[in-house]
C-alpha cells in the first residue's frame, strides 16, 4: 500500500493545493455491519481525522469535505437529527485539536437553516481557529453548488441596483470573489468514495479545471494509505489548462 514514504512526484508535477472530498457510503457501510446508518457517520469521523493527518503531513493548503448536502434534508429525520448532534459533538470536541495543530477552520453553506445553538457552535469554533496558518479545512454543510453559484449572482445583481456596478463590468473573475472559497486556489482533486463517479451538487463552479479521483471504499474504510493512493494517481496525469504537451514542455525548457 502507498506511503507517505513512497510518494513519487514526476519532473514537473506537483502535489495538489487544495482537495476536495464527496464522503459518500457511510450509510452502506453501517448496512454491510447490520448497523444504524448513522453508526456509518460516526465510523467517518475517524476517516477524516486520517486524511486531515494526511493533507498537513504532504504540505496541503486546503482541504474541503463534503458533509451535508442542501439535499440531506430528505433524509430520514432521525438520521438528519442524529447527524445534527454529530456535527455538535464533533465541534465540541475537535475544534481543539484543530487549535493545536494551527488548522484553521470554516463551514461553508446556507447556514440559516441550521439551529441557533448550532449556528453559535460554528461562529466560535471558526473564531478560535481564525488565527491558525496551517491547513485550511472546509466543511461543506447545507452546501449545494447551484445555491452557491446563485448566491454570488445575487450579490452582483444587487450590487447593480444599488448603482455600485456596470452589468458590462461582470467577469469571471469578479463572479469568482463571491462564491464560496474565493480566497483559496480552486481544487486541484476531488476524491469520491462509495464507488459513484457524479459530482453531485458539490463546487461546480470551482472543479472548471480539477482532477477526479473515484474510490470504491466506503468513506469509513478510506484512510491516510487510500489518500496517499490518490495522490500518486494526481501525480501521474499532464495537467494542460487547454495548453498541448508540447506547449507545456516547451515551457519546462524556459
Amino acid at each position: 500500500m502507498t506511503s507517505e514514504h513512497q510518494l513519487i512526484i514526476p519532473p514537473g508535477r506537483a502535489m495538489p493545493r487544495h482537495i476536495a472530498i464527496i464522503m459518500d457510503g457511510n450509510n452502506r457501510w453501517a448496512k454491510e455491519r447490520r448497523l444504524p446508518g448513522l453508526a456509518g457517520h460516526k465510523a467517518g469521523v475517524d476517516s477524516v481525522r486520517s486524511v486531515i493527518e494526511g493533507c498537513v503531513e504532504q504540505g496541503v493548503e486546503a482541504l474541503t469535505l463534503f458533509a451535508f448536502s442542501s439535499e440531506n434534508w430528505k433524509r430520514p429525520a432521525l438520521e438528519v437529527k442524529g447527524l445534527m448532534q454529530l456535527f455538535m459533538r464533533a465541534l465540541e470536541h475537535e475544534v481543539r485539536k484543530l487549535a493545536r495543530h494551527n488548522i484553521r477552520l470554516r463551514i461553508i453553506g446556507d447556514l440559516g437553516r441550521f439551529s441557533p445553538e448550532l449556528q453559535q457552535r460554528i461562529r466560535e469554533a471558526e473564531e478560535r481557529t481564525a488565527g491558525n496558518t496551517g491547513l485550511a479545512l472546509n466543511i461543506a454543510a447545507n452546501y449545494g453548488g447551484r445555491w452557491d453559484i446563485v448566491q454570488a449572482a445575487r450579490t452582483l445583481a444587487q450590487r447593480c441596483v444599488d448603482g455600485e456596478l456596470d452589468p458590462a463590468d461582470i467577469s469571471e473573475e469578479l463572479f469568482n470573489e463571491q462564491v464560496s472559497l474565493a480566497e483559496l486556489p480552486p481544487p486541484d482533486l476531488c476524491i469520491r468514495t462509495g464507488g459513484e463517479q457524479r459530482v453531485s451538487n458539490f463546487l461546480i463552479w470551482q472543479f472548471a479545471y480539477t482532477e477526479f479521483y473515484f474510490s470504491d471504499r466506503f468513506w469509513p474504510d478510506f484512510d491516510k494509505a487510500e489518500l496517499f493512493a490518490a495522490l500518486q494517481s494526481f501525480l501521474t496525469r499532464e495537467r494542460r489548462f487547454g495548453r498541448t504537451s508540447e506547449q507545456l514542455e516547451a515551457d519546462k525548457r524556459c
